[in-house]
């Protein structure tokens, strides 16, 4: 049923996860086990939260077709762990059963089953919330905040994590062509040059926007009507891609006059450096001039920026390869020397924005590891520390201090789903199995294992109907808010809002309210004004950065038997990819790696699934005979991403 009337409001009280009426005692409520409502990856930690178990009560794990017991354990602070349960078959659900706590909504365990019912979502977001397709009619004041995308200006930098994302899994993007009208390019490809045409097109509009929330510019300096600075960011990330993966979508012509602008107004504009105290904002939460703002310019913000233009620079004749890598490194240096942990401002305060300094850095160390300045990995190791101490509770959530959980009034769309990305990015780097463990919590906060036991986004009919929602959730966001200024209603993939802190350790009450947001009510409203575009990408960088600890390739005899490193001139290998590619169940699905032989042009390579669910895939290849070749490199995906292997071989 759609909505007809956007301001109507609803409202009743919803008994899901063992709520009772107001009047019954606290001590008297019985909440049933909050699960992960899709699932758990195979491989990956597993827990639930079953709050008021006493320590030491028995739950088990039931499949819910057969009935059988497939596992079973004691809670221990309100939580339960079955990491080691890896069932080889997929499609079955399991429940927990918890002694005098009832049963958990049934959940599947497979291969990679967060990104296969989270990848498209993450960026379908990005798709459906563009203020307008067609750029040549794009009406800049028509749009809330004057940006790509509604209700958010150019500091979005949804071209900069679009391209991360395709970079870090590029095969699974093949089943996807059909949105963009052009059947030989995935969608996501599309979406990246839409967005930098966009921010090309606007790289020195200063115009009339619509309302925002504050002004921009440094202090004492003339105000700035809209972000374009930001712009450059954008396209210096296209520019990367166009030498790793966008030559076959996007002409030298115009990647050249993405170059040019990006090398024209580099310095004018800022880009060498972290900006700070540039946006004046008028919002409650963070009024005034602040060091760092999610309007504006985060904290390592510049360190992606100049890294991307150094690896284009890499790939051209005159390339100013140097001066990109110095900034890079200066814009490093001032996060290991400044990035206080125990500054709000630099954490949790800037919400939206926080993800973007753990992951920068990291990802300094994944694409030049060897030019990262000294110190970059010794300060992602206490950024490490810092999140372990503060995530030391049975929800695993990130608390503000020792008397706040999370914000009283406001919520952290931009917190709780982008942490797990920057958690999932410093354990690949650091080897941290505990620390990739708290990513996943901070996945299953996600979808549900939270104090109001619901997944993050609003599950409407009209998300449903047009495949937009997350396979397996039972229980959405209890408020929505479908027509406010992004008007994010019927937009696929939206998050829609987070426990305050009054809600935790559990929420008691919750009123559901579609439409119009009674945002006073904090005690029982689950908050939810409407999600927004940055929120959602700190989601999709959550999607993007928990492949590093799962993908790998690997190279075998003929037979698949024995791993190898050496082989003979023309002997057949076998190439082993395990991907995030399992997208069908009940078929083997496909994918493919790059293989260049000596100075030869990439080809690719596709590799089938060894079978139905087993995430593995796996094509035989021969060896050239080249009497000039020496090794073969075999990888898969770009920009940091890259699962590679070399193997040398003998020449006849």
């Amino acid at each position: 049923m759609k909505y007809t009337n956007y301001c109507l409001v609803y409202i009743f009280t919803i008994c899901f996860s063992g709520f009772v009426n107001a009047q019954t005692k606290e001590a008297d409520q019985v909440y049933k086990p909050f699960v992960n409502q899709t699932g758990y990856n195979i491989g990956e930690s597993k827990r639930f939260v079953c709050y008021g178990a006493k320590d030491g009560s028995p739950f088990k794990i039931v499949d819910n077709k057969t009935n059988q017991i497939v596992f079973e354990g004691r809670i221990l602070n309100n939580q339960g762990w079955f990491t080691e349960l890896n069932p080889i078959t997929a499609g079955d659900e399991y429940v927990i059963e918890v002694e005098g706590h009832g049963k958990s909504v049934p959940f599947w365990i497979a291969d990679h089953l967060m990104e296969k019912v989270s990848s498209k979502l993450a960026y379908d977001f990005f798709t459906d919330v563009r203020g307008y397709e067609d750029l040549d009619n794009y009406d800049m004041s028509k749009v809330y905040g004057g940006g790509p995308s509604r209700d958010g200006g150019a500091y979005g930098l949804e071209a900069v994590f679009e391209v991360l994302q395709y970079a870090s899994n590029p095969a699974l993007f093949d089943n996807w062509k059909s949105e963009s009208g052009n059947k030989k390019m995935p969608d996501l490809i599309s979406l990246i040059l839409w967005h930098a045409e966009f921010a090309y097109k606007y790289v020195a509009y200063n115009g009339p926007t619509g309302y925002r929330h504050g002004t921009l510019g440094y202090e004492g300096q003339p105000r700035m009507n809209y972000d374009y600075w930001n712009t450059l960011d954008q396209l210096a990330a296209v520019c990367a891609a166009y030498h790793s993966f966008l030559k076959p979508y996007l002409s030298e012509e115009k990647y050249q006059k993405y170059r040019k602008v990006c090398l024209d107004n580099w310095e004018k504009y800022d880009r060498h450096k972290v900006v700070r105290y540039w946006t004046y904002s008028s919002k409650w939460v963070d009024s005034g001039f602040q060091e760092f703002n999610e309007m504006g310019n985060a904290f390592g913000q510049s360190v992606f920026s100049n890294l991307f233009m150094y690896l284009s620079e890499k790939n051209e004749k005159d390339g100013q390869t140097e001066k990109f890598l110095k900034y890079a490194q200066e814009s490093a240096k001032d996060i290991i020397t400044n990035w206080d942990f125990s500054n709000p401002r630099h954490m949790w305060w800037i919400r939206n924005a926080e993800h973007i300094t753990p992951q920068a850095l990291a990802w300094f160390l994944l694409v030049a590891p060897d030019k990262a300045p000294v110190g970059t990995k010794e300060k992602l190791v206490s950024w490490a520390i810092h999140m372990k101490q503060k995530t030391n509770n049975f929800w695993k959530y990130r608390m503000h201090s020792e008397t706040e959980w999370a914000h009283p009034k406001t919520k952290e769309l931009g917190g709780a789903p982008a942490l797990g990305g920057s958690m999932f990015a410093v354990a690949y780097l650091l080897n941290d199995t505990e620390l990739r463990n708290l990513g996943w919590a901070q996945v299953d906060f996600v979808f549900g294992v939270n104090p109001v036991g619901a997944h993050l986004s609003n599950k409407s009919d009209e998300r449903v109907r047009n495949g937009g929602y997350w396979e397996g959730v039972e229980e959405g966001w209890p408020q929505g808010h479908p027509d406010g200024y992004g008007r994010l209603g019927p937009v696929r993939g939206t998050l829609d809002g987070t426990p305050l802190d009054s809600q935790f350790p559990i929420a008691k009450q919750v009123e559901k309210i579609i439409g119009e947001n009674n945002g006073q009510v904090f005690g029982k409203n689950a908050y939810a004004t409407e999600g927004w575009c940055i929120s959602n990408r700190g989601w999709e960088a959550t999607v993007t950065f928990c492949t590093l600890g799962s993908q790998q390739v690997k190279l075998f005899d003929a037979n698949y038997r024995n791993e190898i490193t050496q082989a003979k001139s023309g002997q057949t290998i076998t190439v082993e990819l395990k991907a995030a590619l399992n997208q069908d169940w009940s078929k083997t699905d496909k994918g493919w790696v790059e293989i260049r032989n000596g100075k030869e042009a990439l080809r690719k390579l596709e590799v089938v699934e060894t079978g139905p669910n087993t995430g593995i895939f796996t094509a035989k290849y021969e060896l050239p005979k080249y009497k000039s070749c020496k090794e073969t490199e075999i990888s898969y995906g770009y920009l940091g991403f890259e699962k590679r292997v070399i193997i040398s071989y003998d020449i006849k």
